[in-house]
């Protein structure tokens, strides 16, 4: 298979700028994988579409403010007469305690042994390792309070299709309202239009919710640069599967109830953790790649948001829902005008 093969066209206006007035408020596009038949339908008939008995699985990785702006110190510690905000540092993941994966612009301005400065002086890092397309490793200082301070200092990293800066409200907006563990660069978008007045339906109609953690990294933001789909190699991400969490996915699996993912990092991650047999609880990372011709050993029904062209994770849901019946859904999408990517309407593909 071929990238291209995933192509479809989108108007720029149908690329969702804001959130909705409501975080429920999105529509939502029902996709039968079996037959390929669609209905239009609105988010907030989700619960409804369940069955008893159902295990649904979240994501409640938490976005940090991962977009920061810096001075270059220089190797040594020698100021250079940089303006403020001149080197844009965005934080894709998390290597140890003190050292982070980071994209870099300019890229060309920061090579390995310098120094750079954010908000002057509160956080400091050394880049100790250079990447190919921007990508940089950093070895921050040792702070108390570390995550504080990137609270103060770093803003909502919004993807690169909103073209606006971010505001205050994104701040709970590109959030989900069960994230708890910090660690992502992007939100894991299916979850962001979930009410706790939804979760309490899905709840009533005995439907059993869990969580997984899986941090979305550098392989969101990075294009796929081949042109044949059995050379892509994803980037690793790191996830956490607890012991509660692994119980009930035993136990529905044995019982042969519905597991349902809400988001494509949920998918990965089961899929992940299926491929080992039994679901045990541990942490540890993945770079499983998804593409039509997986044989899905967890996952039984899907709720996504609409995912880019040619992108890694449009091949994720080709592969759950076909590629013919995917694309075809997303044609009627377009068709019907609904709203895009990461602040738009979402899916549900059983």
């Amino acid at each position: 298979m071929l990238v291209s093969d995933f192509d479809y066209e989108l108007p720029e206006e149908l690329i969702a700028q804001q959130p909705p007035a409501e975080r429920s408020g999105a529509r939502m596009l029902a996709l039968d994988r079996a037959t390929g038949s669609t209905s239009d339908r609105h988010f907030v008939d989700f619960p409804n579409m369940l069955r008893e008995g159902d295990l649904l699985v979240l994501n409640n990785s938490r976005v940090i403010p991962a977009r920061l702006f810096a001075k270059r110190e220089g190797a040594r510690g020698n100021a250079m007469q940089t303006p403020t905000g001149s080197i844009e540092v965005f934080l894709t993941g998390q290597n140890t305690e003190h050292e982070w994966q980071a994209l870099v612009r300019p890229g060309r301005k920061v090579h390995r042994g310098e120094v750079l400065n954010f908000g002057e002086g509160r956080l400091r890092a050394e880049v100790i390792a250079e990447g190919e397309f921007g990508e940089r490793t950093l070895r921050f200082q040792p702070v108390d309070d570390f995550f504080t301070a990137l609270e103060e200092l770093g803003h909502i990293p919004l993807p690169p299709y909103i073209h606006r800066d971010d505001a205050d409200t994104d701040r709970e907006r590109y959030q989900t309202v069960f994230a708890q563990q910090k660690g992502s660069a992007a939100a894991p978008t299916a979850g962001l239009h979930f009410t706790p007045e939804i979760l309490d339906r899905i709840r009533a109609r005995g439907v059993q919710v869990a969580y997984v953690t899986l941090h979305v990294g550098l392989g969101t933001f990075q294009p796929v640069r081949v042109e044949r789909v059995d050379e892509i190699e994803l980037h690793s991400e790191r996830y956490t599967l607890s012991a509660e969490t692994a119980s009930a996915l035993n136990n529905a699996r044995a019982e042969g109830r519905r597991v349902v993912a809400a988001g494509t990092t949920t998918v990965r991650t089961l899929e992940h953790c299926a491929l080992q047999g039994e679901f045990t609880p541990h942490s540890g990372s993945t770079r499983i790649f998804i593409s039509p011709g997986f044989e899905f050993k967890a996952v039984k029904a899907l709720l996504t948001n609409f995912h880019l062209p040619q992108s890694t994770l449009l091949m994720l849901v080709s592969a759950f829902g076909g590629k013919g019946h995917v694309l075809d859904a997303y044609r009627h999408a377009v068709r019907e005008r609904y709203r895009f990517f990461s602040y738009g309407d979402c899916m549900f593909l059983s």
